[in-house]
């Protein structure tokens, strides 16, 4: 009988380590794919320009002379109009990529758009900044570096009064950043941290959205752990973010979308994220999801979707670093609130954006792994219905939906009581059948874990010829040590 019972409890441990890890190895691979994905993006502001806005914005393939002209007359022109109607008309000629090859070959050229940067003509200075910000958004990193003289000036003017100058240039940086490593090698010594760090006190919220934008393109540099995220966590950046992110009516989800990401990177760099829950990112971040959640249930949902992926990645990896002995601790996770809104938010995004009910599913994942308080509140709010409901949509669904229902059985046979009799074992059942080998194999370790604690429900496993399932499966190498252990379990209990 001892023998026996220590049997069980060798097998549930090393079923929960094996969950444990999988959790891990999917974590890292969702941060490594979204760093990549997020490496490639640029902005582009041209709806700035006024003149634009009757559909004149087509980019113009200009030669060299035409180029050359279009300088000159930017330069030496009769009056400000004309250099200014000069510097519009090279502008759209840069948002050719061929012209801005033949703009970056001609020597001397970029002298002399820096020479009108740094002209005391408003208008002037604005159009130069217009055209950088064209070769900024070049997918050639050669355009990007030709833009170094600029990088000094760009940082210099952050600290101007034009809210509409500061947007531009934070815009531009922000897209010659994730170009070329060697932009970033000059902006860094040059003082880009704490550039865009007096920047966070600004009253624009065009300007804070820059910022944002800029500052996730710089926390996703190879050098970001080292020598960016040790001192912006230093300053008062942290502070400030947190609360550009706090739910109220002040709240702008533009903003608050920057800096979720930007929270996001520097959760994933692992630099120091003790520092990140001792000043509140968790709570801060809990109650920007049941935020989410009420306007969801009131329709107010424009762009939810664009705030919903950073939240939801960021809690999922704060979680991680919560000390499974403090679990309990965290008021926020044992507000069941937080599993009813992760579920309002689920059932919304079934209907409008399926794409994010992976993130959610990871979230729900790691939120159930070490609180038994929250596995409760799943079974207290009927939730498991609606869980089993989103099996059939994917393989990758199925496997988060069956990780965190593995999560609730492994916490023990009061748990287990509460799941049978029920759907569960039918939908198992279902699952077993598929051909996807990590679907199939998180089945059996559910069913396992839930032999384990409650015996009858192998007894209808067998009676629902549960065995006959599982032998198309005998020829998988990867599946039939598992296989085995639960032919056994089910038979000899």
């Amino acid at each position: 009988m001892w023998s026996r019972r220590q049997g069980r409890l060798s097998t549930l441990a090393c079923g929960v380590e094996e969950l444990r890890c999988r959790r891990r190895e999917r974590e890292a691979a969702l941060r490594k794919a979204r760093r990549e994905q997020q490496l490639v993006s640029k902005r582009l502001l041209r709806e700035d320009a006024p003149e634009e806005a009757g559909g004149q914005s087509a980019a113009v393939l200009l030669g060299e002379a035409e180029v050359q002209q279009f300088l000159r007359l930017a330069q030496r022109g009769t009056d400000e109009k004309e250099r200014e109607k000069a510097l519009v008309s090279l502008r759209r000629g840069l948002q050719h990529p061929e012209t801005q090859q033949t703009f970056i070959r001609l020597e001397g050229s970029m002298r002399t758009l820096v020479g009108l940067l740094t002209s005391n003509r408003a208008l002037l200075q604005l159009e130069a900044a217009r055209c950088l910000h064209e070769l900024s958004h070049s997918e050639q990193s050669a355009v990007a570096e030709a833009c170094l003289p600029a990088t000094s000036y760009l940082l210099t003017y952050l600290s101007g009064h034009s809210s509409e100058f500061i947007e531009l240039c934070l815009y531009t940086l922000g897209n010659l950043i994730v170009e070329s490593e060697a932009v970033r090698k000059q902006l860094l010594p040059q003082g880009i941290v704490p550039a865009l760090v007096a920047c966070i006190q600004s009253p624009h919220v065009a300007v804070l959205e820059a910022l944002g934008y800029a500052l996730s393109q710089l926390l996703q540099s190879k050098e970001a752990p080292e020598k960016i995220i040790p001192s912006l966590l230093d300053s008062s950046l942290l502070q400030h973010m947190l609360r550009l992110m706090q739910p109220g009516p002040k709240l702008n989800l533009g903003v608050a979308v920057e800096f979720a990401w930007c929270l996001h990177y520097i959760i994933c760099s692992q630099v120091n994220n003790a520092m990140l829950l001792s000043h509140g990112a968790l709570p801060t971040l809990a109650m920007l999801l049941l935020d989410m959640a009420g306007a969801a249930q009131r329709m107010d949902d424009a762009g939810l979707e664009l705030l919903a992926c950073p939240v939801f990645r960021c809690l999922s990896n704060l979680l991680t670093e919560v000390p499974v002995e403090a679990m309990g601790e965290q008021m926020e996770l044992r507000d069941e609130r937080i599993v009813a809104a992760l579920f309002i938010l689920l059932q919304f995004f079934l209907q409008k954006q399926p794409t994010l009910l992976s993130e959610g599913l990871w979230l729900l994942n790691n939120l159930t792994a070490n609180s038994p308080t929250l596995c409760t509140s799943l079974l207290s709010l009927d939730l498991i219905e609606p869980l089993l409901q989103l099996l059939p949509l994917s393989n990758v669904i199925s496997v988060l939906v069956l990780t965190v229902l593995c999560n609730i059985v492994e916490k023990g046979p009061a748990y287990c009581q509460r799941l049978w009799p029920g759907p569960l074992l039918s939908c198992l059942l279902n699952t077993l059948v598929l051909s996807d080998i990590e679907v199939v194999g998180q089945s059996l370790e559910l069913l396992q874990l839930l032999f384990l604690y409650q015996p009858e429900a192998a007894q209808a496993f067998l009676q629902q010829s549960g065995l006959q399932a599982l032998e198309r499966h005998q020829e998988e190498t990867q599946l039939r040590d598992r296989i085995l252990a639960l032919q056994q379990t089910a038979i000899h209990g």
